[in-house]
């Protein structure tokens, strides 16, 4: 008689075999590559930054496309940011152990956009505190699954192992922190660029990690609110700073100029959109025309610029 595999069996070798045929379109089988071209730079003492590209999402850039990087202290490390996949979140705690064997004690997620934290399970062998804000588990339970078919979806078999980890410390408005000879503040912020933003503000050498409540070059994204986010950055404006690590992007000018392109994008969409609704235009209309002015001054620009719109019309139609 012949002997028959049982659909579960048949089930598991089509899978082995689509994703061995996924690894192999992709240009390797295993584990998969670290990200090309994996640098950082130590933009003040203790302060390491990887910069990430602006090309969209793929199995080429293995999703290394937000700035993200490490402050050193006497008894531990602080990780901001992990990147946008498990690779670049490994490449990240690589380059980590060439600055210093010191454990790492605490990752900052500083929001729930993937680029940002898609990487952190490359650190939880190290056992650190992950910390987000108090908003954070509410919104990654809402969207967790969509990022994780997408994820799938632009990386392919670069994809596997790239896991959502959830935070075990919330932040609130503010908690500092010692790596030992060097206080950290880890700032939770009201509704901007999402709502559970944090920022980190390295003391000893006034340098602030803004995430994306910072873009330069690359086009601001709103996902919270355009009104909370001028809010945000007229308090971000006072603060005294000495250098800077937006979430995209780089800028070397002194604070708080790298604010200024951002702030003008955004008046352009507030005070445009509120006179599209003046004048009734429907939403496709108000996409259609808002801020078109902007559009030689920010790459990704198409991508994100109309989402943009979408997200002040739905806001400012209720003022």
């Amino acid at each position: 008689m012949m002997n028959l595999a049982s659909p579960i069996t048949i089930f598991a070798m089509l899978a082995i075999a689509c994703f061995s045929a996924a690894a192999t379109k992709s240009g390797f089988a295993g584990e998969p590559p670290a990200p090309a071209n994996f640098h950082i730079s130590e933009i003040a003492p203790g302060n390491y930054v990887h910069y990430g590209r602006f090309d969209e999402r793929s199995p080429e850039n293995l999703g290394d496309n937000a700035n993200i990087g490490f402050i050193v202290g006497e008894k531990c490390v602080l990780v901001v940011d992990t990147g946008g996949s498990l690779p670049v979140g490994r490449a990240l705690r690589e380059a980590i152990r060439k600055v210093t064997p010191l454990p790492v004690c605490y990752v900052v997620l500083t929001h729930v956009h993937p680029d940002h934290f898609f990487g952190a399970a490359a650190f939880l062998d190290d056992h650190p505190r992950f910390i987000a804000h108090q908003n954070y588990p509410a919104q990654l339970a809402a969207r967790a699954r969509s990022y994780e078919n997408s994820l799938r979806r632009d990386l392919g078999a670069a994809a596997a192992g790239s896991q959502i980890v959830r935070p075990t410390l919330l932040v609130g408005q503010l908690l500092e922190l010692d790596l030992g000879g060097r206080m950290v503040a880890v700032q939770g912020w009201p509704a901007a660029h999402t709502d559970d933003d944090l920022t980190v503000f390295d003391v000893p050498t006034r340098t602030l990690w803004l995430s994306d409540l910072l873009f330069v070059g690359h086009t601001p994204v709103i996902d919270g609110s355009i009104t909370g986010f001028l809010a945000v950055m007229k308090d971000l404006r006072a603060m005294v700073v000495d250098h800077c690590v937006p979430g995209h992007g780089r800028s070397d000018l002194p604070w708080p100029e790298p604010l200024d392109a951002q702030q003008r994008y955004l008046t352009v969409i507030l005070n445009e959109t509120r006179a599209a609704l003046r004048h009734r235009k429907t939403i496709q209309q108000a996409t259609d025309e808002v801020g078109l002015s902007e559009a030689g001054n920010w790459a990704a620009f198409d991508l994100f610029h109309r989402r943009n719109v979408t997200a002040a019309y739905a806001e400012l139609e209720w003022e």
